[in-house]
């Protein structure tokens, strides 16, 4: 210590105690001490401080010897009992206990690892080297152009006139920083009336404007040419553009030429000015404005109001506002998209008043299509070839969309509801009017959906969530496939919108529908379908239907669904994962804030301007996509044909056997299960009523009991109290963690307890006295609690004690009833965790406000306590069972259930594909590592370690190896024996499973060479579509111009989609590229320009990549993660998250 920090001590006490610092010193003595000197009495000390802070004085205080009572607990405590003659029950390990964990968005607590500190590394050498070189010259730069920089103060650089033309002011939007004269400006910008003015006053630049300037805008002539007969617009003219809020003067065409150029609401809008109304408009909003909020609201989903925020701020930032035309924005906005919906679905061409239902729907161009993509002949394919020609669909709901109790359909109406993806409003709702009483119950765990169907949640909301439908493998919102719900995910919303979808559709197609409640949903479906209005009434053959469960969300439902509703194990369904419907609302959730407090017609005219900008951008990316999943496909089609290979030669002589099994199930899904593992041995409730009905029969027969209270009666009532220790220990947790609201009165539940304990024992002394003397030997410690109190069993007491002191047939009794304990706690405790995460699933989706989450920490820790008992319950009775085993884990019969195993269940392929994913992530820092070395900053050593801390598919960080761990062995049998029978069994369902996993890929394959078949066919058929709307323009009865611009627009979208098909098809031939290697971007070309790039090849400022390595006309990246078929990337991207780690 040095010596300015050093105090002096002493022992005296100063006389002004009262006024200095304390600081007290604790420790339990009897941890210095040896036994014996605990009885004497020691001496401690208190440390104080003086007045001054400079010195501090320590004060002797003598502490008594502990009590006679507390010294006997304390030695208790410290010395355990000794060995006795009997072995006590086998205990469960701490380490193998369940830890309960009560926050219901985390994951199970894990224990910290230690990391080693890390050095900052720079991940943008370029950031670096601004930072370090440039980044006060670039100030300076900037501050330079407040000034006037190279430009005159005294002449004026366009007339060269030094009288009467002083040059004092710029424009912000034109290049060159020019200072300009009054007439100049002015005269420079009779095309450009919108851009921004400074005005130089003062040795400062200050805001002005092109009106204060003397500009004013003539309509109905071209910029320049002045009119005869000006008719001046309403004084207070403003106009919203992308670059502020202006205030203009504005002339109308009022000479001889105003019969051409129109009234004024027509001049605006041809000089791309929408105007807010159509007699004498005092608003408009630039077109170039409104493509511009257009584009920002859907791909960033900015909102009206924040937009128009945006120009309030540009036009001036220092609390003065401009003239307030929010209102008038919004409803220029609402019609600007619907008339870019009809105009892109070729309503301008074809009239508008005879659109039809879901006609403004861009449409999947993968999906089969009779009579537009699909061959002659392909409802009569051969049945090898019948799944290339299926219909996916997937249907789900979302309850973030919401909209509270704003106006009404009468007062705000949609400008096109029901013509895209929201069904007809009044047929839905008047159906929804008949269908009062449907109880949707569940019989599967875990259905938290259907949990909310009939609760009451809705009030203070019109609209509780939206149902929807697209199709599963391309995730294209289907027409007229969208529903609000009113009160929860009920049926009949669903089953309207299913109806909707399917009028759409080929009634000879195949479909697989997809549905995370479809197990309940598809009861008595057939039924419900034939009760909907004859607008979408339908009929559903049930052969030509698979029902189908994400694969996502299949693990929280029972083992049962698991097998009956699996996309692994349906033929036909490829690589489909039917998460894909989880996307879109992971897209649309940005604008729930906004349509919440619209009115109804607005809220589904903006709902369905954003499904088609999501299907829109689909369609453009659906060639990488399938050329990305066709990549793969072939890949893993050879790698799960080598391994089904090569276990199919271990197994030779029975493949014959289960491969006609898989057949025969598949052919009629009534003969037996494959994939289904038969549970063996008789459940707890089972056991006992043999008991019961034993017991009856001996009291028949008037056999001889040694007590009223039978054998087998005995041992059920040990194992009652066992399972009553269990549960007092359980409340005793809860209300230690504080995770329960109840109140929980422990000396009530532990008397009651005793009291039992105490039959017990006089029960023991009849049939297994050995039991008593055990008791009575062993040394108790001092306040044991009843719960931790040991019952002694048979299972408990050595063999020799058993048969002395124990009445005969008491050890197989309790060996029934263990075996049964086993049974029904493991599928008791696989429920639960179903439940477990079936909840957590729900939880983060939909359930957010906060009397949600309050109500979530009852339910969490009402389940986490089943899961314990359940999870302790099986290790009881697998501990009794070894012990009567003599210890030999062989003669068990069941397997041994550690803490690691009890985790919900994941899918073997999934963790080998995450594994996979991990590998290439740290593949791809390895080369990061490398470039931050090649461009020489400073980096530390490569930590190898990194790996298992690597955060895949966006779940928490786990432990070592958590990532990489196989499926828990509770999923995968019900009890495995380890006979042989049993074992064989095993194998079959694991050949069963590989069998499937082979030809799911090989179907995956197929489809997807069929998908990209009909792409460029659908393309081509849009095109060819927009020609024919061409040739059919009524030349010479319509406007001239707007005739030429009638057939200029059908021959860019006939050109557009060409293009895309094209693009398609070379995306298709395209050699792969190797993983990790990025395919050039092709560049935008003007095509009237010479070529200013060699070969389509665009060079990165930051990267340079390898020409061998680059092929040129692709967009994409080989690299990218395939969004199917991975449930981790899945549930990755319904949390927000990106498919690709770069």
């Amino acid at each position: 210590m040095s010596r300015n920090k050093r105090r002096r001590t002493t022992t005296n006490t100063p006389a002004d105690t009262d006024q200095v610092g304390i600081s007290m010193h604790t420790f339990d003595p009897r941890e210095f001490l040896p036994d014996a000197e605990i009885e004497r009495s020691i001496q401690t000390f208190v440390d104080k401080t003086s007045a001054d802070g400079r010195r501090v004085y320590r004060e002797i205080v003598p502490i008594a010897p502990p009590s006679p009572i507390k010294t006997a607990r304390a030695s208790s405590s410290r010395h355990t009992a000794g060995p006795s003659n009997i072995r006590p029950t086998i205990e469960i390990g701490a380490d193998e206990r369940y830890e309960m964990w009560h926050d219901p968005y985390d994951d199970p607590p894990l224990p910290q690892l230690p990391r080693t500190k890390k050095k900052a590394l720079f991940s943008d050498p370029t950031l670096y080297h601004w930072k370090a070189h440039l980044r006060t010259r670039y100030l300076w730069e900037l501050l330079r152009r407040d000034g006037c920089g190279d430009a005159s103060e005294e002449l004026c650089p366009r007339c060269n006139r030094r009288e009467g033309a002083t040059p004092a002011y710029r424009c912000r939007d034109c290049r060159g920083d020019l200072l300009l004269c009054r007439q100049c400006c002015v005269a420079r910008h009779l095309g450009n009336p919108l851009h921004v003015i400074d005005a130089w006053t003062e040795g400062r630049f200050v805001r002005t404007s092109l009106k204060a300037l003397g500009l004013c805008v003539q309509f109905g002539h071209p910029p320049g040419q002045h009119c005869d007969n000006p008719s001046p617009a309403r004084q207070g003219f403003v106009v919203l553009h992308d670059n502020a809020i202006h205030e203009v003067a504005v002339d109308y065409c009022g000479c001889e030429q105003s019969a051409k150029a129109g009234p004024p609401d027509i001049q605006l809008l041809r000089g791309g000015w929408y105007p807010a109304s159509e007699q004498r408009p005092q608003t408009c909003v630039t077109l170039v404005s409104l493509e511009h909020f257009h584009l920002q609201t859907l791909q960033a989903k900015t909102t009206m109001y924040d937009y128009y925020q945006t120009l309030q701020k540009l036009t001036s930032n220092d609390g003065r506002k401009p003239p307030d035309r929010y209102q008038v924005f919004i409803r220029i906005c609402w019609e600007y998209r619907h008339l870019m919906m009809l105009k892109r679905a070729g309503r301008g061409h074809d009239g508008v008043e005879t659109t039809k239902p879901g006609e403004l729907a861009v449409l999947c161009p993968a999906c089969p299509r009779p009579g537009i993509n699909l061959p002659d002949g392909w409802d009569s394919a051969s049945k090898e070839d019948r799944f290339i020609y299926v219909l996916f669909l997937a249907l789900d709901a979302c309850f973030r969309l919401k909209r509270g109790l704003v106006s009404s359909e009468l007062k705000d109406p949609g400008l096109g509801t029901g013509w895209a993806y929201m069904t007809e409003d009044v047929p839905y709702r008047n159906y929804l009017l008949t269908v009062t009483d449907q109880k949707e119950m569940s019989t599967c765990s875990g259905l938290a959906a259907l949990d909310y169907a009939n609760t009451k949640f809705s009030r203070g909301y019109s609209t509780t969530g939206v149902g929807m439908g697209v199709c599963a493998r391309h995730e294209f919102i289907q027409p007229s496939g969208v529903g609000d719900l009113q009160k929860g995910e009920r049926y009949a919303n669903m089953d309207y919108i299913l109806g909707s979808i399917l009028r759409h559709h080929d009634p000879l197609l195949r479909k697989i529908i997809s549905y995370d409640i479809v197990c309940q949903w598809w009861k008595q479906l057939m039924a419900r379908l034939a009760l909907l209005p004859p607008l979408v009434r339908c009929f559903l053959i049930l052969r030509m239907v698979n029902f189908v469960i994400p694969k996502l969300h299949i693990h929280a439902h029972t083992v049962l669904c698991n097998i009956l509703y699996s996309l692994n194990l349906i033929p036909g369904s490829g690589q489909t994962d039917g998460e894909g419907i989880e996307r879109p609302w992971a897209n649309i959730g940005g604008v729930a804030s906004s349509t919440r407090i619209m009115g109804p017609g607005a809220r589904h005219d903006a709902i369905n301007d954003h499904w088609s900008f999501w299907n829109w951008m689909k369609l453009i990316s659906l060639a990488d996509t399938l050329r990305r999943r066709l990549n793969k496909a072939r890949e893993q089609r050879v790698v799960q044909h080598e391994a089904f290979k090569a276990f199919s030669a271990e197994q030779e002589d029975r493949v014959a056997e289960w491969k006609k099994m898989v057949e025969d199930y598949e052919e009629d899904g009534t003969n037996e299960n494959p994939y289904e593992m038969k549970m063996k041995g008789l459940s707890e409730i089972e056991v006992r009523h043999q008991f019961q009905q034993e017991d009856e029969a001996d009291a028949r027969n008037k056999v001889p009991a040694k007590h009223k209270v039978t054998a087998k009666t005995f041992i059920v009532e040990c194992l009652d109290v066992e399972e009553e220790q269990r549960r007092v220990r359980l409340q005793a947790e809860l209300k230690k963690a504080q995770t329960t609201s109840q109140e929980i009165d422990m000396g009530a539940l532990r008397t009651k307890l005793i009291r039992r304990l105490d039959r017990l024992r006089d029960l023991q002394g009849t049939y297994s006295p050995a039991s008593i003397v055990a008791l009575e030997s062993r040394e108790a410690p001092v306040g044991e609690l009843p719960e931790n109190e040991p019952l002694f069993l048979p299972s408990a007491l050595s063999e020799a004690e058993r048969a002395a002191g124990c009445s005969e047939g008491l050890v197989d009794i309790e060996m029934l009833l263990r075996n049964a304990q086993c049974q029904t706690s493991l599928v008791r405790l696989r429920n639960q965790l179903h439940i477990k995460a079936r909840f957590l699933n729900y939880k983060k989706l939909h359930a957010r406000h906060q009397g949600a989450n309050t109500r979530s920490r009852t339910i969490v820790a009402r389940n986490e306590s089943k899961i314990w008992l359940h999870s302790e319950k099986y290790q009881a009775a697998w501990n009794a069972i070894l012990a009567i085993a003599g210890g030999d884990e062989s003669k068990v019969g069941w397997k041994k259930l550690r803490k690691a195993d009890i985790r919900c269940m994941e899918d073997a392929e999934d963790l080998a594909q995450r594994e996979e994913k991990r590998k290439r992530a740290v593949e791809r820092r390895k080369r990061k590592y490398q470039e931050l070395i090649d461009h020489s900053v400073e980096v530390g050593p490569w930590e190898e370690e990194e790996e298992d801390e690597s955060e895949d598919e966006g779940e928490a960080r786990r432990g070592a190896g958590e990532s990489r761990r196989e499926i828990s062995w509770i999923w995968a049998a019900a009890g495995l024996s380890g006979t042989d029978a049993d074992l064989e069994e095993a194998l079959r369902i694991e050949w069963a499973k590989s069998y499937a996993r082979k030809r799911r890929w090989e179907e995956e394959v197929r489809l997807l060479e069929e998908e990209f078949r009909r792409l460029p066919i659908s393309l081509e058929f849009e095109a060819v579509q927009w020609e024919k709307r061409v040739k059919a323009v009524p030349v010479g009865q319509i406007d001239e111009a707007i005739a030429q611009g009638m057939i200029a627009y059908g021959l860019k979208q006939a050109a557009l989609f060409r293009d895309v098909a094209a693009r398609a098809k070379a995306t298709e031939k395209a050699p792969p590229v190797a993983r990790g290697k990025k395919r050039l971007r092709e560049p935008i070309v003007d095509p009237l320009a010479e070529a200013t790039t060699v070969g389509g090849i665009e060079e990165s400022e930051d990267e340079n990549e390898d020409d061998d390595d680059a092929i040129v006309g692709r967009l994409g990246d080989d690299d990218d993660d395939d969004e199917r078929g991975t449930v981790a990337s899945d549930e990755e991207l319904v949390m927000g998250g990106e498919v690709d780690d770069e």
